[in-house]
C-alpha cells in the first residue's frame, strides 16, 4: 500500500514537470508568432529601404561592393569609441556591474587575450556573489515592508494584523512599477530617448535581459562629463536589480509554497491509507483506539502556517455500553498547546473511570467538539 501511494505521488510529479515542459515550449510558439506577426514586415521593409540607401552611396562616390563592406566594418568597430573612452575607471566600473549581473549590454568587450581570461574569471567569482547578496537584500527588504505593513495594520486598529506573502508580494510589484516608471522619467530627462524606449531600457536592463540596443552613458561623452550621471545609472541598476529580484522570490516562493501543500496533501493521503484511518470534517482520526493523530494542514489559509494539527480523541467507540463493562479512555492532544473554545489545554492526559451514562455523554461531546471546530497550534 505505501509503494502504491509512492507511486501515485511518482506520476503526479512526473505529470506536473510534463505539463510545466509542455507550457513552457507553448508558451514559446506563441512568443514566436506573435514577433513574427509584429516584427517580419517591418524587418523586410527596413532592409529594402537600407539597399537602396546603400545602392545610392555607391553609386554617388563610385565605391565597390567590396569597399563599402570595410567602409561599414570601420564603422561598426569606432562606434563604442563616439561615446567616450570606455576602459577609464568610470566606464570599467560600469562594465565591471554589466558583467557581474548578467546584463551585459555588449557595447563594450574585452579586446585583449588577458582581457577576455580574466573577464571569464571574474564573472565565475562575481555572479555567485552578486546572486546572494540580492537574495540576501530581498530577505531584509521583506522583512522590513513585513515590519511596516504589520505597524500600519496596528494603527488602523485592524482584526488580521498578520502579513501574508499576498501583502508582499502587493507590496514588491508596485515598488516594481515605482523603480520603472522613475527611472524612465529619469533616462528620458538624461538621454533624450522617448518614454516608451526609456521604459524598454529599464525593463530590460532590470530583467538582466541586456540587449544593448539602448545603452546609457553612450553619448556627449558622459563616462567622463557627467559624474552624477554615472552615479545615478549605477544606483538605479543595483537598486533596480534588489527590487525585482524580490518580487522575483516571492513570486517563486508562492509557486513552491503551493507545490509543497500538494505535496503535504499527498503525504496525509498516504497515512491514511497505511493507517486505515477515517476523515471527519477534515480532522483525522486513526482507528487503532490509541488516539494517535495523522497530522493535516490548514486548508483555510496556508499563507500563514506551514503546518497544524488537529485534535482528536479515543472516545468513539459507542459500543461499550452494551458490553457490561467501563470503557477506560485516554484524551490526548498534539502538539501540547492547543487552544479549545472553552480554555487552554495543556499536554492534558486524562484516564478516568466512567459509567455508562457517562460514557455516552463523553462520547458524543467529544464529535460533538470535532465537528464544530478544529484545534490549531
Amino acid at each position: 500500500m505505501v509503494n502504491e501511494g509512492s507511486g501515485r505521488k511518482m506520476k503526479k510529479q512526473n505529470v506536473r514537470t510534463l505539463s510545466l515542459i509542455v507550457c513552457e515550449f507553448t508558451y514559446l510558439l506563441v512568443g514566436a508568432a506573435v514577433f513574427d506577426a509584429l516584427e517580419s514586415e517591418f524587418e523586410r521593409e527596413t532592409k529594402a529601404d537600407l539597399e537602396a540607401k546603400e545602392f545610392a552611396i555607391m553609386k554617388k562616390y563610385n565605391m565597390s561592393q567590396e569597399d563599402f563592406n570595410n567602409l561599414t566594418k570601420i564603422i561598426i568597430k569606432s562606434e563604442p569609441h563616439k561615446a567616450g573612452i570606455q576602459w577609464k575607471f568610470s566606464g570599467a566600473f560600469y562594465f565591471a556591474v554589466t558583467v557581474i549581473t548578467t546584463i551585459g549590454y555588449g557595447h563594450s568587450t574585452p579586446k585583449t587575450v588577458a582581457g577576455k581570461i580574466f573577464c571569464m574569471l571574474y564573472a565565475l567569482g562575481g555572479i555567485p556573489m552578486t546572486l546572494v547578496m540580492f537574495q540576501s537584500i530581498g530577505e531584509r527588504l521583506n522583512s522590513f515592508v513585513t515590519f511596516v505593513l504589520k505597524h500600519v495594520k496596528i494603527c488602523f486598529k485592524l482584526k488580521n494584523r498578520e502579513v501574508s506573502q499576498t501583502n508582499l508580494i502587493i507590496v514588491s510589484l508596485n515598488m516594481c512599477i515605482f523603480v520603472l516608471t522613475g527611472g524612465a522619467a529619469a533616462f528620458t530627462f538624461f538621454e533624450g530617448w522617448q518614454y516608451i524606449d526609456s521604459f524598454y531600457y529599464c525593463f530590460i536592463t532590470l530583467t538582466t535581459i541586456g540587449f544593448g540596443d539602448y545603452v546609457a552613458l553612450q553619448r556627449t561623452k558622459a563616462l567622463q562629463k557627467q559624474p552624477e550621471y554615472v552615479a545615478f545609472s549605477l544606483i538605479f541598476i543595483l537598486f533596480g536589480l534588489a527590487v525585482l529580484s524580490t518580487a522575483t522570490n516571492l513570486l517563486v516562493l508562492r509557486f513552491l509554497t503551493m507545490n509543497t501543500e500538494d505535496e503535504r496533501r499527498e503525504q496525509i493521503e498516504a497515512a491514511i491509507a497505511a493507517r486505515g484511518a477515517v476523515t471527519i470534517d477534515g480532522d483525522i482520526i486513526t482507528s487503532n483506539g490509541g488516539g494517535n493523530i495523522v497530522h493535516a494542514h490548514n486548508e483555510d489559509n496556508p499563507e500563514f502556517a506551514d503546518l497544524t494539527s488537529v485534535c482528536s480523541c479515543s472516545c468513539y467507540n459507542f459500543c461499550s455500553r452494551f458490553r457490561g463493562h467501563k470503557q477506560k479512555y485516554m484524551y490526548a492532544t498534539q502538539p501540547k498547546n492547543v487552544s479549545q473554545k472553552n480554555g487552554q489545554l495543556l499536554g492534558v492526559h486524562l484516564r478516568d473511570e466512567m459509567s455508562d451514562e457517562e460514557d455516552t455523554a463523553s462520547s458524543v461531546m467529544c464529535y460533538s467538539s470535532l465537528s464544530q471546530k478544529r484545534a490549531s497550534i
